[in-house]
């Protein structure tokens, strides 16, 4: 038995609750995946997986199923602490190859700068796959510059929650939910 998902959905959510557990729940609920089983799976689009969007893919949940999820989630109680979640994906131009998901988790970083992370890190392991020469050092513009000369990685993306602290839990995720 295989189980090679067909389609991809990016969502995200935040929860805030005096208990920690809560505020997770209360994120996922946010995200419309609450009703799930989730199962932490790694980094791999696989090939010909179509992404769609979170309204279609919602749709095609039932409550208590064992759902396949790259998640990222992080949580504060720290007044103030500015926190981010981010997906990233590079997809391949070959639809063929797989493709490439990022999981990102950080303090002090806003939306902008996790979801450049988050795309950074799904394109560089993309790359290096492909064999795509960049330099790890360069700027986020230059090595998009990079891939896309390249004509390997058709098509970089993220979905990225953050949040600041309160003085209750805080928590932000972001998911990319494989449905088969």
């Amino acid at each position: 038995m295989q189980f090679v998902p067909t389609k991809m959905f990016l969502t995200k959510g935040v929860g805030t609750h005096k208990n920690e557990l809560r505020s997770f729940e209360m994120a996922l609920r946010d995200a419309g995946v609450e009703m799930c089983n989730l199962v932490h799976v790694s980094s791999i689009l696989p090939p010909r997986c179509k992404i769609i969007s979170r309204k279609q893919g919602e749709a095609l949940l039932q409550p208590g199923q064992i759902t396949f999820a790259v998640l990222a989630r992080i949580a504060t109680n720290e007044p103030h602490r500015l926190i981010a979640a981010s997906i990233g994906v590079a997809v391949p131009a070959d639809e063929d190859e797989y493709g490439y998901l990022s999981e990102i988790h950080a303090y002090g970083v806003n939306d902008q700068t996790a979801g450049d992370m988050s795309e950074d890190a799904a394109a560089a392991m993309l790359a290096s796959t492909l064999g795509v020469e960049f330099n790890e050092d360069a700027d986020w513009d230059q090595k998009q510059d990079v891939f896309k000369i390249s004509g390997k990685i058709v098509r970089t993306a993220n979905i990225t929650q953050s949040a600041v602290g309160t003085s209750q839990w805080t928590t932000v995720l972001a998911a990319a939910i494989f449905i088969f």
